[in-house]
């Protein structure tokens, strides 16, 4: 007898993800955001609880609505659409392998293709507005204190939120060769180096801080971990503090993936080669760091300053056939 929708995706979680694949928290809550929306969504679509849906519920055109329903009512971007459909084939792939009597309908949905979506330079932040950002901190409490040595670790490190996070007080290693130990993506670990003024700032915060080694390097006034939301809130609102001083930061999002991609920038402008940025960052593959030659035009000015202007004339190519002109018109 096969299984039914309920048993195969919680051992698709319990087992698949949790047991042989040790998936990080991250791609867990993922996962687990995807397949909510999913059966909420079936519970409207079809009637049915999502305890009583079957494999055949979700079809390939079941999928294709849903897919649709978050771009036009949930208003949800094409990358957070594929990001959906990329869990939605990872339990299929599971499905496959478990149960090959729906073989046919895993293959027909693990057909179904991403979606093309605009790729737009990323967004960083030059010296001069990461200085105003940590300029409008409050150095005289706290909470101002721990945001300022927050992010300007984030800011030359380039650390994920999740593993600023994640970060312990045993991660941060003083003296000679300073650095902070971090697990990133796919659990791998690796060590960031730390600039002196950072390591000074720092080495001040956790002589305040005088916690244990294994608690929490940025702590909540509660007392416990900072969560990605409360990050998120209050460089947002020291953007739109800095945004007084610094006028090129009125209007910008600034988010802790804006202050990633301003530590990649800053290495790049300075001559760091991308296979070390990638290492630096945690990337999978340096393939990855391409996005930052697109994202500055100094990089691009410095490369056209060192090729020859070309010797010719101005004009505009003008078709010679009525046809041609047609073709050249749309």
């Amino acid at each position: 007898m096969s299984a039914g929708l309920p048993s195969l995706l919680q051992s698709f979680f319990t087992d698949r993800l949790y047991r042989q694949r040790q998936a990080s928290p991250h791609t867990i809550a993922g996962y687990r955001d995807s397949f909510r929306l999913l059966l909420h969504f079936a519970k409207e679509r079809l009637g049915k609880a999502p305890s009583n849906l079957t494999l055949d519920d979700l079809n390939v055109a079941f999928i294709g609505d849903f897919l649709d329903d978050l771009e036009s009512r949930r208003k949800n971007s094409a990358r957070t659409r594929n990001i959906r459909l990329a869990a939605i084939h990872s339990f299929f792939q599971y499905v496959s392998l478990e149960e090959p009597a729906h073989a046919l309908l895993c293959q027909r949905i693990l057909a179904m293709p991403t979606k093309r979506h605009e790729r737009r330079p990323v967004e960083f932040l030059h010296r001069e507005e990461i200085d105003a950002l940590l300029a409008v901190t409050d150095s005289s409490t706290w909470i101002g204190r721990r945001d300022r040595t927050m992010l300007l670790l984030t800011a030359q490190t380039g650390l994920r939120v999740s593993e600023l996070i994640g970060l312990s007080c045993q991660d941060i290693v003083l003296g000679t060769g300073a650095h902070v130990h971090c697990q990133g993506k796919g659990k791998k670990h690796r060590c960031t180096p730390l600039r002196p003024e950072t390591a000074k700032m720092l080495d001040a915060w956790l002589r305040e801080r005088r916690g244990r080694p294994e608690d929490p390097l940025f702590l909540s006034t509660r007392g416990g971990k900072l969560s990605r939301d409360a990050i998120e809130r209050l460089i947002t609102k020291y953007t739109a503090l800095a945004g007084r001083m610094c006028a090129s930061l009125k209007g910008k999002k600034v988010s802790p993936h804006v202050l990633r991609h301003a530590a990649a920038m800053d290495l790049l402008q300075n001559g760091v080669d991308r296979s070390v940025i990638a290492l630096w960052l945690g990337h999978e593959s340096v393939e990855t760091t391409h996005m930052y030659l697109h994202a500055d035009m100094r990089v691009k000015e410095q490369a056209l300053s060192r090729t020859q202007p070309t010797q010719v004339q101005p004009g505009r190519y003008r078709p010679d056939d009525k046809l041609l002109a047609f073709l050249e018109s749309l």
